[in-house]
């Protein structure tokens, strides 16, 4: 019998933990996470395979940090980026717990510097934004790398490895609700958990479990918008002017032709693009290191599109259109810009004789338009123009494009303020995979709130 069971060690469940720890420290704390321990997380397709060999339970995504680990580990440090913790607390609420988090990541270990505080550059760099019909968002980042990250994640595994259970390699398989009050779960391997207080953290890569088990238990969902696009790579002095000075330019458009909004995503100066496995399912990401660079910047261009009844399946859109690529490619798809608006697919000889090496070499050239949809294509085309014009470079022939690039958080579930279910007491869910964060800090942060609530009672 615990006091408090945690399903998923990223940063959500991660923090959620060192929380209660702080304040209960004679509490019984269970972490169950379906990966492995940090040190053991590995990739096989960066360890010398050609094709990912997509792995049940992919090393980039499982494990302890969660996907987060195996990120560029870039902390922004604001409310407007990252999550939608303002729809549940005060704007200053929130600010206080991101400091908060950040001050315990500071203590792990985590890099002094953070990009995009000097006022008067900002504002120069939104004015540039503006006249090109881009809204550049203030965010301040604290950038760990990879290589980082890692060792603050580990540093985090070992001070609770001492304090808590933590379970490895065990899946959680079902809740145990009673009388409208959660008991425990039950794991895949037959084991009962029981617990007083449930947390429910299980990432992006968790996030179609949830959906299913919640919706098992008549705990429901309201959509938040679909989040589908590409992952563009291009030179580095391309965006040099931006990066070097904000590191990540948080950047919205609303497409003229449909008024969709189009937004920048985890850009990766200097960085690499990298391959995922989604139970099954192969997708794009970007990840940058402190130490190790390349001549390439990369960035995601993401479509948000929210759809209305009876639409309520936006993870399972999201998976539909990432295996269309999948399909034509046997992986993840790269097209050059210039093919694109051409009406032709790539091939090896026009990648080959481009100003630009690919990152991701396992990457198939293909046709993207034949993979998303007209909508936000169109939209993502328009896009790169209106980047152009602050970053003159981003619309060449020669920038790759690789797809498909898709964000699995978009099912958010109801929650209370406290972020406790509607309609099952002593049941949290936080982070990602309950829509209610996008990033690490914000995530980390929910992490925290939900904790004080349960330490309080």
């Amino acid at each position: 019998m615990y006091n408090v069971a945690i399903v998923g060690a990223g940063p959500a469940g991660i923090f959620a933990a060192l929380e209660i720890t702080k304040l209960k420290p004679d509490w019984k704390v269970i972490l169950i996470e379906k990966g492995q321990k940090i040190e053991k997380r590995k990739c096989l397709l960066r360890e010398g395979w050609e094709k990912c060999p997509s792995c049940k339970k992919c090393g980039l995504l499982c494990g302890w940090g969660g996907a987060g680990a195996f990120s560029d580990g870039k902390l922004t440090l604001t409310p407007d980026v990252g999550g939608h913790l303002v729809d549940y607390m005060s704007r200053e609420k929130v600010e206080d717990l991101i400091g908060y988090s950040d001050d315990l990541y500071l203590k792990f270990g985590a890099t002094d510097e953070v990009f995009g505080t000097d006022k008067a550059v900002f504002r120069e760099i939104e004015r540039q934004a503006a006249l090109a019909e881009l809204k550049l968002v203030h965010s301040p980042v604290r950038h760990l790398g990879t290589e980082r990250s890692l060792d603050v994640l580990k540093a985090m595994q070992d001070y609770l490895d001492e304090k808590i259970t933590i379970l490895n390699n065990v899946s959680a398989q079902s809740l145990i609700v009673e009388c409208e009050q959660v008991k425990g779960i039950v794991l895949d391997n037959g084991e009962t958990i029981k617990a007083e207080y449930t947390i429910i953290a299980p990432g992006r890569e968790g996030a179609d479990w949830l959906t299913k088990e919640f919706d098992k238990n008549k705990i429901g969902f309201v959509n938040n918008a679909v989040d589908v696009g590409v992952r563009v790579e291009l030179p580095a002095p391309v965006f040099e002017p931006l990066t070097s000075k904000l590191y990540e330019s948080k950047l919205v458009y609303y497409s003229p032709t449909f008024g969709d909004e189009v937004r920048t995503f985890c850009m990766n100066p200097n960085g690499e693009v990298v391959q995922e496995n989604y139970n099954g399912i192969s997708t794009v990401n970007g990840h940058s290191y402190a130490e190790k660079t390349t001549n390439n910047t990369n960035f995601a261009l993401l479509v948000s599109k929210k759809f209305t009844e009876p639409f309520k399946e936006p993870i399972a859109y999201g998976q539909h259109v990432a295996s269309l690529a999948n399909m034509l490619a046997g992986g993840v798809l790269v097209q050059r810009f210039g093919d694109l608006l051409d009406g032709r697919r790539s091939t090896p000889e026009r990648i080959k004789s481009s100003i630009i090496t690919p990152t991701l070499t396992c990457a198939t050239p293909g046709d993207l338009s034949l993979v998303i949809p007209y909508r936000q294509m169109l939209s993502i085309i328009e896009m790169i123009y209106a980047l152009d014009k602050i970053a003159p470079g981003t619309a060449s022939r020669y920038t790759l494009l690789y797809g498909i690039e898709v964000k699995f958080y978009s099912a958010r579930v109801k929650l209370t303020n406290e972020l406790e279910t509607e309609g099952v007491k002593n049941l949290f869910a936080i982070g990602d995979g309950a829509g209610v964060t996008r990033g690490l800090i914000q995530a980390s942060a929910s992490g925290i709130h939900a904790a004080r609530t349960i330490c309080s009672r």
